[in-house]
């Protein structure tokens, strides 16, 4: 499970740079504590036993404890970010005052986006709040609770609205598993046997769990995660496709290039020029169900 919150302590903030391709080892289950934290680099995919979201620098994700997890790297870059973890009770004015339906909702969305402006003024709080918790007065965790409760009220009244899109998903532990193996692989292309062998069945019985749980079969999962490596690489690189296909397993440019319009219905090219008239922070389309 997470880390718990040091006895006595109602109130964590932690600033962490994790290294390229990092992801958690196992599913893991925050009992004792909400999360809410801030990107600053990188790109994130949250995987649950029922659906699966992805977020990048910028965003803000809350997480409710008593929610199965297990977050992984969308992208090979270095993750950066500022995780706040605080208990029930030091949250409950706050619920006091909005009520508790208003609270909910606020962490049912699990991801906020925002536009340039909101980013720099949520980022700016986030550190704020990071130096108050490293200081060693008898007011902190007072002066925190009221800083954290102002940081609620600029996510409710500055987010940009219907961004985050949740894929539905059923899934049982081995299928999270062999997920998050194919998510580390994908450049290999893994075959269905070496991935049942990491979920522990015979590859006919993974491949009919698999079709069960996620309505694909193996080979259309693994072509979504790479397509979306693919988008993660044209939008935020300068590199070939022929670059582009030895980086996410396909063979040759040309049938990446047949792979990518079948799915997105637009060329390498188109997508990328697509992505760069956007002069503000692009939402990749996901291609994973």
């Amino acid at each position: 499970m997470p880390t718990p919150l040091p006895p006595g302590q109602q109130i964590v903030i932690t600033h962490i740079h994790f290294k390229e391709r990092y992801h958690m080892d196992s599913l893991q289950m925050a009992t004792d504590h909400y999360n809410i934290g801030i990107t600053l680099q990188g790109h994130r995919r949250t995987i649950t036993p029922m659906y699966s979201y992805s977020y990048q620098a910028g965003d803000v994700a809350l997480l409710p404890p008593y929610i199965l997890h297990r977050t992984l790297a969308d992208y090979d870059e270095p993750y950066e970010r500022i995780m706040i973890k605080f208990s029930p009770a030091f949250v409950e004015p706050f619920i006091q005052r909005v009520g508790q339906h208003t609270f909910q909702q606020l962490y049912e969305t699990f991801v906020y986006h925002f536009d340039t402006n909101s980013q720099e003024k949520l980022k700016r709080m986030f550190f704020d709040m990071l130096e108050e918790y490293q200081k060693d007065t008898p007011y902190k965790e007072f002066i925190l609770q009221g800083m954290l409760f102002r940081l609620f009220t600029t996510i409710m009244e500055e987010h940009i609205p219907d961004q985050l899109k949740l894929n539905p998903m059923t899934l049982t532990t081995p299928i999270i598993n062999a997920i998050v193996y194919m998510e580390d692989h994908y450049k290999e292309s893994p075959s269905i046997d070496d991935v049942a062998q990491v979920a522990g069945f015979s590859t006919g019985y993974f491949s009919r769990l698999f079709h069960a749980q996620l309505g694909m079969t193996y080979t259309a999962y693994l072509n979504n995660i790479q397509i979306r490596h693919v988008q993660i690489l044209l939008s935020t690189t300068n590199m070939s496709i022929m670059d582009i296909a030895h980086e996410t397993g396909y063979c040759h440019g040309e049938y990446l290039s047949a792979q990518f319009k079948k799915k997105t219905g637009m060329t390498p090219s188109q997508y990328r020029k697509y992505c760069r008239s956007k002069n503000d922070t692009i939402y990749l389309p996901n291609a994973t169900p």
